[in-house]
Order: C-alpha cells, then sequence, then structure tokens
C-alpha cells in the first residue's frame, strides 16, 4: 500500500526524498520505496521521519 501521507507530508514542507533521506541516515532509493508501499520500515526510522517532517506515527503510518 502506497504511503501518500509520507509524501503529501514531505511535499507539503518542500522537502526532496533525497534531503529526508538525509536528516534520517538512510538512501533516497529507501524513502521512494517506503512511498510506494514498497518497504516497511522499522519503528526507529518511522519515528526519524515523523521528527523530520514534525509529524506523529498516527498521522504518517497509522492505516485507517
Amino acid at each position: 500500500m502506497k504511503n501518500l501521507k509520507l509524501k503529501s507530508a514531505r511535499a507539503g514542507m518542500d522537502i526532496s526524498q533525497a534531503k529526508l533521506a538525509e536528516l534520517v541516515g538512510v538512501s533516497r532509493q529507501t524513502i521512494n520505496a517506503i512511498e510506494k508501499g514498497d518497504y516497511n520500515p522499522t519503528i526507529k526510522l518511522c519515528i526519524a521521519i515523523c521528527k523530520a517532517l514534525s509529524k506523529t506515527l498516527d498521522e504518517l503510518f497509522w492505516e485507517e
């Protein structure tokens, strides 16, 4: 399942995949795979992404 909430939050802050990847210590390809739904990130990575984007886990990763 695509993570459109992550992509939207990132775009809303005008942060590229490469910049977000740099902020959280992963490759741009990892961020791309998470957004496409091809990779299930660890909770540690989810938390780092949330901090970088000033969002909660629920806002970015909770499926409704």
